[in-house]
């Protein structure tokens, strides 16, 4: 049986300003109604598999929960990292895992924010590959490549295994167009997908072998590690000792037990909003329209707006994205060079780089509507059954209204219930908590006022998601 292992650590900061630290791109429906992780999941429906495992970071592990419960899929644990350490270490936690219940254990490894538009071919790469990875060959999935594509590293074939698989002769890291244009054209070179087919007890016999110190902190992290709720967190202590190193350079490059299958399903790894313009349906000019979009006299251009009217005119070869509070424009070949602009970002210490007007939380979400000097207005949104902190802030007071759904609210020793169009004021000071006990979501309008207004001014007495001091 396979275990599928999703590995969802990455930011996607070429698809800036929609993907942000705090939320993803993996988390996104950036080319279906399914975000990629949900995809993702359901991609490997109809293999014999059990169910899945998912490493993602201690901030995004409520999004995770959530994403998977609307697709009606029970992960059998979710590995929070205690800090990102690359792929090497992340596949030890998945396999040290699964090994707990299964000693054959065979992990499919796959990042939570590919696209595969053929899920069949998918498929049967992953059935072909089977037999060799129980056999104890280490597999990764080679893309047959499209085009002498410099924004993707490369894999060597080496002699036929069987057909459509060959012994890995090595990786190649991503070359300049000419070499991309020879690899092409020589017929043994695939693109590295970063997808993996192995036995768990095999993974870590060889991570032992090749980086000993990584299985050694992953092992001592996994033994010290504690479960809450379907939550493990490995211990941090040794785990912040471990080596951060990808897959490819700490045991595929030097195992003499690599095997490589090749696959062609319309894989893509979105890395940069051209990835986007290449696999979507494109109108008769070449354009890919998302959202409220009018164009005029435009050419082969990428344009996708979250919050208003985007409008453009006599424009050729753009990539053109808009959120509530950030624009981008691009020329569709130098997209990759957005990560330079979220770079300068961080520099400058922009709140852009990292999260949306709209902030994801595990009881719902919030939305900052207006800031000013001393006050602030908020769309707080609360999902049916969900319950807030019991809280209290230094140095502002919050006025509440209710636009939809019902309230129930914690003011000092008061509990009290609000309908729509009802309102209520808690003063500075004050402990209180919010939960919407209703089968719809609660929306309100929250108006803060006070001398400082940041985040870090709440002090949680009482949390059911772990997070009161």
């Amino acid at each position: 049986m396979l275990t599928p292992v999703l590995l969802s650590g990455g930011v996607g900061s070429r698809l800036w300003p929609v993907s942000r630290e705090t939320h993803p791109k993996q988390f996104l429906p950036l080319a279906g109604e399914l975000s990629m992780l949900q995809e993702t999941l359901q991609r490997t429906a109809g293999l014999e598999e059990t169910a899945p495992l998912v490493v993602c970071n201690e901030e995004h592990r409520f999004m995770v929960a959530e994403q998977l419960r609307q697709v009606d899929i029970k992960a059998s644990a979710l590995i929070l990292e205690p800090q990102g350490r690359n792929t090497a270490p992340a596949v030890a936690l998945a396999a040290l895992q699964a090994l707990a219940s299964d000693p054959e254990a065979l992990l499919l490894v796959l990042p939570a924010d590919h696209l595969i538009q053929n899920v069949n071919a998918f498929a049967a790469a992953v059935s072909q590959a089977v037999p060799l990875a129980e056999a104890g060959r280490l597999m990764t999935f080679g893309v047959v490549p499209s085009s002498p594509e410099t924004g993707y590293g490369y894999i060597k074939c080496g002699p036929t295994l069987a057909a459509d698989m060959y012994e890995l002769e090595r990786f190649v890291e991503k070359p300049d167009a000419s070499t991309a244009q020879a690899y092409l054209d020589s017929g043994s070179y695939l693109w590295n997908s970063g997808m993996f087919l192995l036995r768990a007890a095999t993974y870590l016999e060889q991570l032992g072998e090749y980086a000993p110190q990584i299985l050694d902190c992953c092992r001592r992290s996994m033994d010290q590690a504690s479960t809450d709720m379907d939550f493990v967190r490995p211990a941090a202590a040794a785990f912040l000792e471990c080596p951060s190193d990808s897959i490819d350079y700490a045991v595929m490059e030097k195992t003499s037990s690599g095997g490589v299958v090749s696959l062609d399903c319309g894989w893509s790894d979105v890395g940069a909003w051209s990835a986007l313009w290449d696999v979507a349906v494109r109108d008769g000019e070449g354009n890919v329209a998302s959202g409220d979009v009018m164009l005029d006299n435009c050419t082969n251009s990428y344009f996708r707006s979250d919050s208003r009217l985007v409008a453009a005119t006599g424009v050729a070869n753009l990539v053109v994205v808009e959120t509530a509070d950030a624009v981008l424009v691009a020329d569709r070949s130098r997209v990759q060079d957005v990560k330079r602009i979220v770079n300068r970002l961080k520099e400058q210490q922009r709140p852009e780089v990292t999260q949306h007007r709209r902030v994801y939380r595990p009881w719902g979400s919030y939305e900052s509507l207006v800031t000013s000097e001393r006050f602030q207005v908020k769309r707080i949104v609360v999902n049916p059954g969900q319950t807030l902190s019991l809280q209290m802030h230094h140095h502002r007071a919050e006025h509440w209204v209710v636009v939809h759904g019902t309230a129930e609210v914690t003011c000092e020793d008061k509990v009290f219930m609000l309908g729509e169009d009802e309102s209520t004021y808690i003063p500075l000071g004050h402990k209180h908590r919010l939960a919407n006990p209703g089968r719809i979501p609660l929306e309100l309008i929250e108006v803060q006022s006070g001398a400082y207004l940041g985040e870090d001014d709440i002090v949680r007495y009482e949390d059911i998601y772990g997070r009161s001091e």
